[in-house]
């Protein structure tokens, strides 16, 4: 193929920005199209038979795992590339089980990520490193049949968030200012400036990256 071209599902503008920008300051490869949602991705591909999709686990409507499930029914010659930030067995295990041709953690580095994708375009599969060690010890333990699948379930609650600080981290992740929160949300500017202090307190993150990670990972957002 000439070019290889793209389609990312994430439910973060920031985090597919950051991916497009990525994939696009190399040739041969081209971003066509994005979703935010599960439901979204599977519309986008039909619509235009990428050759790789890049997914994240944690998304609305459905789940990474459930749209890389349903396209090796209906869209078997779209490649998947699963990218997120969990590394955990259950995870690994039930997304490679619906199909996925490659699992990638997000803390990979360019060249990786780049390499991965380019791997699986070509019909290959890509498993980074840690992810790779979980499959061998499926095997070896004999774990090779079908894993019950369970659902991806948020543990918002094991941060104690006020339903205040949960408004707050929603607007934060809009990339709205304290005055634009303070505007919204018909409170001071200062008071903004404490909810958000205290959710950055509670969540143990010191930038916008990290709140936003931190948030898919625990199902906040």
């Amino acid at each position: 193929m000439d070019k290889i071209n793209v389609v990312l599902a994430d439910d973060h503008v920031l985090v597919r920005d950051g991916i497009k920008a990525l994939l696009e300051d190399q040739s041969g490869i081209v971003v066509i199209d994005e979703a935010s949602d599960g439901k979204e991705a599977l519309e986008v591909i039909t619509r235009n038979k990428p050759h790789v999709l890049i997914v994240d686990i944690r998304m609305p409507e459905m789940n990474g795992i459930e749209v890389v499930g349903e396209m090796s029914k209906s869209h078997k010659d779209v490649r998947t590339l699963v990218l997120s930030m969990h590394d955990s067995e259950e995870y690994v295990v039930q997304a490679i089980q619906a199909g996925a041709d490659g699992y990638l953690l997000k803390g990979a580095s360019k060249e990786e990520f780049l390499k991965a994708v380019t791997k699986v375009a070509a019909g290959g599969k890509y498993f980074t490193g840690d992810v790779s060690a979980i499959i061998m010890n499926n095997f070896v333990n004999g774990n090779t049949n079908t894993v019950e699948a369970t659902q991806v379930t948020p543990k918002e609650d094991s941060f104690n968030l006020t339903k205040r600080e949960k408004q707050i981290l929603d607007l934060v992740l809009q990339l709205k200012n304290n005055k634009d929160i303070a505007e919204e949300l018909q409170i001071s500017k200062r008071t903004a400036e404490v909810h958000r202090f205290n959710l950055m307190k509670k969540l143990e993150v010191k930038n916008l990256m990290e709140l936003s990670n931190k948030a898919k990972e625990f199902g906040l957002v």
